[in-house]
């Protein structure tokens, strides 16, 4: 999906966020429209996942500013971020190994603005995910890692977001897995659900988003299409060894 034109629907501007006296990031400035996919690419460390912290209200920015759909969230507190129409699937699924699939994905409808429509949710993410659906009753900690990542997906997708944001959502999985998760968030891009990755697999991240940037020790260092990130040669030499 490509920007429409329109104002962003996120902007980040130059945003500096720190944990305690450890400064993670320094002049932050990015920015997603309506129906894009965008990917922020780096090494572990980089800075990706607090940049995501940061928009969903987990860790308040120091400086700068972060507006969503026209709206100033430097002070709005993560619970009412999630109702305004931004839901975040954090690094490593954070799922609960007792509760069954079904509970992951009514919790994921808790607000009250999609609270009414939980049986119509639901049914729309076991049609995405139909393997979930045959689960729908299983433990969560009996799943395989690419089903557990699918759960955490589908949960986020219950609030109906304007905004999803995924945090590094091939970690851990195996190669098959990695490109069933990626075919997944092409699907939800095409449904028009703007989406931000934060991806160290580079190739996959980019194949599915329009633009990305990269982002080393804190700072953006480098943006444009995504096609141009995977031919550009720092890109090459730094992530894919070539």
């Amino acid at each position: 999906m490509s920007a429409n034109g329109n104002s962003p629907l996120l902007e980040m501007t130059e945003v500096e966020a720190s944990y305690g006296d450890f400064q993670a990031l320094f002049n932050i400035s990015l920015k997603v429209h309506r129906g894009e996919v965008v990917t922020l690419i780096g090494a572990n460390g980089a800075g990706k996942t607090t940049t995501l912290r940061v928009i969903s209200g987990l860790l308040r920015a120091k400086k700068g500013a972060v507006t969503f759909d026209g709206q100033d969230l430097r002070k709005t507190p993560a619970h009412e971020i999630v109702a305004r129409g931004i839901s975040h699937v954090p690094e490593g699924r954070q799922l609960f190994p007792y509760m069954t699939v079904e509970e992951h994905l009514v919790l994921g409808a808790y607000i009250d603005r999609t609270r009414p429509r939980i049986p119509r949710l639901l049914e729309e993410q076991y049609a995405m995910f139909p393997r979930l659906k045959e689960r729908r009753k299983q433990s969560a900690g009996t799943l395989s890692g690419g089903e557990q990542q699918m759960v955490a997906i589908a949960r986020g997708l219950m609030s109906e977001p304007k905004l999803l944001l995924l945090d590094e959502p091939s970690l851990g999985l195996a190669p098959k897995l990695v490109e069933e998760v990626f075919q997944k968030i092409r699907q939800i891009g095409e449904m028009g659900v703007t989406v931000l990755i934060v991806e160290q697999n580079v190739v996959d991240g980019l194949s599915v988003s329009s633009r990305g940037y990269v982002v080393e020790n804190g700072a953006i260092m480098l943006q444009g299409a995504s096609s141009d990130l995977l031919n550009n040669e720092q890109v090459r030499a730094a992530y894919l060894g070539l």
